[in-house]
């Protein structure tokens, strides 16, 4: 069943708009990894659940919709542009670019410079994507280079922009508790169900789509094991860690997702999971502590572990397979070249935004404010520290819960009307 309809949007040309219900499913497979997976994933923090989850709406909402008319604008060569499944779920691909930079400066920045920048960001990804499947022909079927390690590099080189040296010794309120990592958890589980049908979503035909999900299964399986091994190897007394399990576990969806289509045996896909779920564990163990303390590069969420290197290693798995399979040394080169060009117009991007970014006009928040809800949400820390200030006549830090809540005990103990023994 299709729909269609003739519809003008803000001046430009004409758009077709068709509607098909065959790949609806996909469709809403990928809007829940958009929206509920990153969504949670984003929740860790113990003091930054409302933003995590409530900004990655609102960047999701404006991208997607921008996304569509950049899509449309890049595609279109000037003319009329359908709007169908396809093109809203290449929208949704186009947010999950932002998502995982959002990633990068999590906490640190405020809701105006996320918005700001989505539109950039989508401008370049855009841009990139053409280039890689239009210009050079390359196979990218899950997006590794062009979403995975393009929104990674491009959230890293902005958050080197916009690196705080007083945070260098990291931040009170930087730690996740109990319940914030079981909803990270539960955000991690949404991805990882939904991840075989985000790299078959735009397949050519049903072959290739089958190939894609059945490879992306077995290699989300594998790096689920590896993750797991080497988290207790890594750590003490054997235990494991909850952030390399939350991450490390769906690293093999990223870096198969290049060659997911390709015909290739399940053992290369458990292969490609495998060494994509160790190398995102050992990256979260080694690679974050010398990027904040060497590069100056803070990455809040670790997307350079989960998103940055599973997404070279998918680009570097095609090459590898193709040189095995066909020795074709133009497919190698396409894909070679998409790697580098995902990799380098990320980093451009992301230096030129993060320079936007850090222009003092877009309220971003102070050191001591940073992952902490009550600065744009109303929560109970703000409600109480508004009272206390009121009743105490004098400004409390906006971080204090515990501030707060002792404040408010401290003034009830001094007060006349409490008898004394």
């Amino acid at each position: 069943m299709e729909y269609t309809m003739m519809s003008h949007f803000l001046g430009a040309p004409f758009m077709q708009i068709s509607f098909s219900f065959s790949s609806f499913a996909d469709f809403q497979d990928v809007h829940v990894m958009v929206f509920a997976g990153f969504g949670f994933l984003m929740t860790f923090l113990r003091k930054y659940g409302f933003s995590g989850v409530g900004f990655n709406l609102l960047i999701a909402a404006l991208g997607l919709q921008w996304g569509t008319f950049i899509h449309g604008i890049f595609y279109s060569h000037g003319q009329k542009f359908q709007i169908e499944i396809k093109s809203m779920i290449n929208a949704d691909f186009s947010t999950v670019a932002v998502l995982i930079s959002f990633g990068a400066v999590l906490g640190k920045t405020s809701p105006i410079q996320m918005l700001i920048m989505t539109i950039l960001e989508i401008t370049v990804f855009v841009a990139n994507e053409y280039l890689v499947f239009e210009i050079f022909s390359a196979s990218d079927i899950g997006e590794s280079m062009t979403i995975h390690a393009f929104g990674a590099y491009f959230g890293l080189a902005v958050a080197g922009i916009l690196y705080r040296s007083k945070l260098k010794e990291g931040h009170p309120n930087e730690e996740s508790v109990y319940h914030s990592d079981l909803f990270a958890m539960i955000g991690s589980l949404f991805l990882w169900i939904f991840w075989p049908s985000f790299n078959s979503a735009i397949a050519d035909n049903e072959k290739k789509q089958y190939r894609a999900i059945v490879n992306t299964y077995f290699s989300l399986a594998a790096s689920v094991v590896t993750a797991y091994a080497c988290s207790s190897l890594l750590e003490s007394r054997g235990k494991l860690n909850m952030v390399h399990i939350q991450h490390a576990s769906l690293a093999g969806g990223v870096a198969v997702g290049t060659c997911a289509d390709m015909e290739i045996s399940p053992y290369y896909a458990m292969i490609i999971g495998s060494v994509a779920g160790v190398v995102s564990v050992l990256g979260f163990k080694s690679l974050t502590p010398l990027f904040a303390t060497k590069l100056r590069i803070h990455d809040t969420c670790g997307v350079h572990n989960l998103h940055g290197l599973p997404g070279v290693i998918g680009g570097l798995a095609s090459i590898i397979i193709l040189a095995l399979e066909s020795s074709d040394p133009a497919k190698m080169a396409s894909q070679a070249a998409a790697l580098g060009s995902s990799i380098a117009t990320a980093l451009v991007g992301g230096l030129i935004t993060g320079a936007i970014l850090k222009i003092p006009i877009w309220e971003q928040p102070s050191d001591e404010d940073c992952y902490d809800d009550s600065v744009y949400w109303e929560v109970l820390c703000s409600v109480l520290r508004m009272y206390m200030m009121t009743i105490l006549g004098k400004v409390l830090p906006t971080t204090c819960l515990d501030v707060c809540v002792a404040s408010l005990c401290q003034n009830w103990l001094n007060s006349p009307l409490i008898e004394r023994n």
